[in-house]
């Protein structure tokens, strides 16, 4: 149970890192690591625990991901583009 809760840990700064280079203002969310922590012990475990590297194995592999992961990720990275058009926008 330890790894799988050290992977997770990973998983979400790995995300966290993503949402950082996405939007310096977009944050983690807990929905992401619930919904995609199995698919980065799968497809990334070997890149553990250098976490750029997870991100980068994740987008990646992302047309790999489960569809409830994708989903998530599609959704945050869609937030993270609002949030990106509105402060271009109020500049």
């Amino acid at each position: 149970m330890t790894r799988n809760r050290t992977i997770a840990t990973l998983f979400a700064l790995a995300t966290t890192a993503i949402a950082f280079q996405t939007s310096p203002g977009f944050a983690f969310s807990p929905e992401a690591q619930q919904m995609c922590s199995g698919d980065a012990m799968r497809l990334c475990s070997s890149e553990i625990p250098d976490i750029p590297r997870i991100t980068a194995c994740m987008v990646r592999n992302k047309a790999q991901v489960s569809p409830g992961c994708r989903a998530v990720m599609d959704r945050e990275h869609a937030a993270a583009a609002a949030s990106r058009k509105k402060e271009a926008a109020a500049q």
